[in-house]
């Protein structure tokens, strides 16, 4: 340390009492079993990844440093943009995520942009390290860039290498030649928010988009809204009930966002996650062919929620990247703000409050990486969980930073009132909190009613 070699409150590392140094003068079986190096604690857990996903981790990083960061206050700041048009720092952002592989990741070269050496581990463990790191520098960029993936989920998940073929790979080549060609997933109705997102409210429901059967395809009518990227999206995997029909017969459509009748209305003045658009998108007659029908007629509810049961798990990253963005501000505040002459970091309540943030941020972490390290199967309890969870507790040691910051956290300047803003939003999409929990039970529920079946958790 510049000035002290240790906190008030704690003793010197070197004194006899401080048992670390004294670790490596142990016999060899005790060296092996106490000895640890004190490293920084992202690259701690660096060194536990597999190499591949450690590698697409740092670079995420590097990425987000170089190109997010700079520019995260200014897009924040900005005037609300007409619809189509996009803040010129985020454009260029976008391009040379596209050029990095950041927008086609998901699958493994020559398809894609995902590392052989990644190839072997679902791609949503790849995805999860990668939107904590964008997540950490700006929660509306990161979601410009990210919302994305979850647009072309459907067409992966649709099993159809023909699919994969015609309609994802023109997307991922023209975003690796700096051309980002952006998928909007549009689900959500003006009627319909959690109906389309749990069976219960879904039977009952009313569906907002309907497709007719015309000669060679189908057209689409309704309006979709809050669709993360629908402003700048070329193409939308589109979810629509057939005519006469209720949520059962819901089917996913890959639509031409220039076709006649494709019309955005608008983009909503959010709270948080500015720097990406929140669409409202009407359907006038718009002309889907057959071949454009992703993964079968009336298989659009089970597409759809295999999709969310995957998306869940990087929006729980997504809640680690901000309170982990929130806990490094607290910190750094707390070293270098003073009271009584020393520094915040030196009174044992701010240490207090400190660990807290950390250990919340951590289990966290653990809790996504566990999940998505199972990812190829998602399993909707666990998924569900893993983001009510993490993004519950990421706006919790949010609250605790600005507490700590005190009048300090709701200057724009010192970062945390953003944070505080974008993070509020994870608690609400992919299924408002409440739902996911709901999801949760309803997975369990077999095991719930049988009284015979022993209940583990």
């Amino acid at each position: 340390m510049n000035k002290h070699d240790h906190l008030d409150g704690h003793l010197p590392a070197d004194h006899p009492l401080s048992p670390h140094w004294q670790f490596a003068n142990l016999p060899l079986i005790s060296r092996s079993l106490t000895d640890y190096p004190v490293n920084d604690l992202w690259e701690m857990d660096f060194a536990r990844l597999p190499a591949a996903i450690g590698k697409q981790r740092r670079r995420a990083r590097q990425f987000a440093e170089q190109f997010m960061m700079p520019v995260a206050a200014e897009v924040d700041l900005a005037p609300h943009p007409p619809v189509g048009l996009c803040h010129p720092a985020a454009e260029r952002i976008l391009r040379e995520a596209g050029r990095q592989g950041w927008l086609s990741y998901f699958m493994p070269k020559p398809l894609g942009s995902m590392p052989w050496g990644a190839a072997p581990y679902a791609p949503i463990y790849q995805c999860c390290v990668v939107v904590e790191e964008f997540s950490r520098a700006c929660g509306g960029l990161m979601l410009l860039v990210s919302a994305h993936h979850l647009g072309a989920m459907p067409l992966v998940l649709s099993g159809n290498i023909s699919t994969i073929f015609r309609h994802l790979l023109p997307v991922y080549r023209s975003c690796e030649r700096g051309d980002p060609h952006l998928i909007a997933f549009a689900i959500t109705e003006p009627g319909a928010g959690s109906d389309v997102e749990e069976g219960h409210g879904a039977e009952t429901s009313r569906p907002g988009v309907v497709a007719t059967p015309t000669e060679g395809g189908y057209l689409l009518n309704g309006r979709k809204c809050y669709i993360s990227g629908g402003d700048l999206a070329k193409t939308a995997t589109v979810f629509a009930a057939l005519k006469g029909e209720g949520m059962e017969s819901w089917t996913c459509f890959y639509v031409d966002c220039s076709a006649p009748g494709y019309r955005v209305t608008r983009t909503e003045l959010k709270m948080g996650m500015r720097a990406s658009g929140a669409a409202e998108i009407e359907f006038t007659n718009v002309f889907v062919p057959e071949s454009r029908v992703i993964g079968g007629l009336r298989n659009g509810w089970a597409l759809n929620r295999a999709t969310l049961n995957a998306s869940r798990i990087p929006v729980g990253a997504m809640a680690v990247g901000f309170a982990r963005a929130a806990t490094e501000t607290a910190v750094e505040f707390a070293r270098h703000y003073k009271l009584g002459g020393k520094a915040l970091i030196h009174y044992q309540d701010v240490q207090l409050h400190l660990a807290t943030m950390v250990a919340e941020t951590r289990a966290m972490r653990s809790l996504v990486w566990q999940e998505a390290r199972a990812g190829w199967q998602p399993r909707q309890l666990n998924t569900a969980l893993c983001k009510f969870h993490a993004t519950d507790r990421a706006q919790h040691v949010c609250e605790m930073a600005m507490d700590l910051l005190a009048d300090h956290g709701g200057r724009h300047e010192n970062k945390i009132e953003k944070i505080f803003r974008d993070v509020r939003l994870s608690r609400i999409f992919e299924g408002t909190n409440q739902i996911n929990r709901l999801s949760m039970i309803e997975d369990w529920q077999t095991h719930l009613l049988d009284l015979n079946h022993p209940i583990g958790v």
